[in-house]
C-alpha cells in the first residue's frame, strides 16, 4: 500500500513538473512580447516597481505550506531570466565575486544578468554614469558598523538616483578544500569578517594563525589552491570556488545585516512601500538641525535614518543623510523635501525607491 501510494504521488508531481514547464514557458515567450513593444516604443527593460509588484502579490496570496522565502527566490529567478529574454541587465558591483555584495546582487538581480566587478566604490558609479553598466550596487551601510561614508561622498558628484536596496544577512562561513577542520593549519579573512568571528575562533581554533587578506573572495581564492588552509566567507564563496562547508554561520553576532543600494539613471514610480533619502547640509545658525527637520514632523512624514558626514571642501561641516518613509509624488513628502530645500544651504534628492522585499 505504501509503495503503491508513493508511486501515485510521484506520478502527481512529474504531472506537476510538467505542467510548471509548460507554464515557465508560457511566461518567457509573454516577456519576449513584452520586450519588443518595449524596443519599438523605446521603454525602459527593467522596471523595479514592476518587479516588486510581482513579489509583493505572489508573497501575499501564497498560504502554504511552500515557503515564503523559497517562493521569491525562485520568482527572482524567473524575473531575472525573463529579463534576459528581453535585454541582459549589465550590474557593476563592488567586486571580487564571492563577496557579500556580489551575493546582494545574485539575491536581488538573479544568476541571469552580466555582473562586472569594480575594485572600489567610484568606479561603480563610474560604470553607470558612462553606461558601461545599467546598475550599479554599493554598500550603505551596516547594523553594526554603521553608515559607509564613502559611497555618501560618491552622491555629491555624480548624478545618479537609488533604484532600489537590498538587505543582506551578513553570515559566515568556515570553508576549506576539504570541509574538516582537522585539516586546518590556517585561516584567511577579510578583518572585519575576522573581527566578526573573534569569539567563534577563540574558542575553536585558538592555536591556528589568522592572516589578513584583502576580501573575503582572496581569501576563498587561498583556501582552493591550500587544503590546510580555511577561509571565512559568505555562502556565494562555497558556490563560486567550490568549497566545503566546515562550521556554518560562526559570526559571533547572529543578528548582522548589510543593507545595499541599487544605483542607477532611472526614478522608479511610486509602489505604496517606498523610501526616499536625501543629503542635505544646514545654514550655519542656532538650531539649524532643529529647523531641518521641523518640516517632517510638521507633514507627518516618518524618518527611519539620520547620519552627519563631515564635508571635505570645510572644517567643521557637515552633510546630513536622510531617510523617510514615502515616496517624493506623495504630497506629505514633496512638501516636506520642499520646505527643507528652502532652509537648506544645499540639497540633493538621491532618489524614491521601493523597500526591500
Amino acid at each position: 500500500m505504501t509503495e503503491e501510494r508513493l508511486r501515485e504521488l510521484r506520478v502527481e508531481i512529474d504531472r506537476l513538473d510538467d505542467e510548471i514547464l509548460s507554464l515557465l514557458n508560457r511566461r518567457a515567450q509573454a516577456a519576449i512580447e513584452v520586450g519588443k513593444i518595449k524596443s519599438e516604443h523605446n521603454l525602459r527593460f527593467y522596471v523595479p516597481e514592476r518587479e516588486v509588484e510581482i513579489l509583493r502579490r505572489l508573497s501575499a496570496s501564497n498560504r502554504g505550506p511552500f515557503p515564503g522565502d523559497a517562493l521569491k527566490a525562485i520568482y527572482r529567478e524567473i524575473i531575472s531570466a525573463s529579463l534576459a529574454l528581453e535585454k541582459p541587465l549589465s550590474v557593476a558591483f563592488l567586486g571580487p565575486k564571492a563577496t557579500f555584495t556580489h551575493l546582494a546582487c545574485l539575491k536581488h538581480f538573479g544568476e541571469s544578468a552580466d555582473y562586472v566587478p569594480q575594485i572600489n566604490v567610484s568606479e561603480v558609479f563610474e560604470a553607470v554614469e558612462r553606461d558601461v553598466a545599467d546598475f550599479g550596487v554599493v554598500p550603505i551601510e551596516n547594523s553594526s558598523e554603521g553608515i559607509v561614508s564613502n559611497t555618501l561622498d560618491m552622491f555629491v558628484d555624480h548624478n545618479l538616483f537609488i533604484c532600489g536596496e537590498i538587505l543582506v544577512e551578513v553570515a559566515h562561513d568556515l570553508l576549506s578544500v576539504t570541509g574538516d577542520i582537522e585539516h586546518v593549519k590556517k585561516v584567511y579573512s577579510h578583518p572585519h569578517a575576522i573581527a566578526q568571528c573573534r569569539g567563534w575562533l577563540e574558542r575553536n581554533l585558538r592555536s591556528v594563525p589568522v592572516f589578513d587578506v584583502e576580501s573575503t573572495a582572496r581569501a576563498a581564492e587561498l583556501a582552493v589552491d591550500d587544503p590546510s588552509a580555511a577561509a571565512i566567507a559568505g555562502e556565494a564563496a562555497a558556490k563560486i570556488y567550490g568549497l566545503k562547508s566546515i562550521r556554518k554561520r560562526i559570526q559571533d553576532n547572529t543578528n548582522n545585516f548589510t543593507r545595499f543600494i541599487i544605483i542607477g539613471k532611472i526614478a522608479p514610480k511610486r509602489t505604496g512601500n517606498d523610501k526616499t533619502s536625501i543629503l542635505f547640509a544646514a545654514r550655519d545658525e542656532v538650531g539649524a538641525l532643529h529647523l531641518m527637520l521641523e518640516p517632517f514632523a510638521k507633514n507627518k512624514v516618518n524618518l527611519t535614518k539620520i547620519e552627519s558626514r563631515p564635508v571635505k571642501t570645510k572644517a567643521w561641516e557637515y552633510l546630513f543623510f536622510l531617510d523617510m518613509e514615502g515616496h517624493i509624488s506623495v504630497e506629505p513628502v514633496a512638501k516636506a523635501v520642499d520646505e527643507l530645500r528652502l532652509r537648506a544651504q544645499y540639497l540633493k534628492i538621491l532618489g524614491s525607491y521601493p523597500r526591500a522585499v
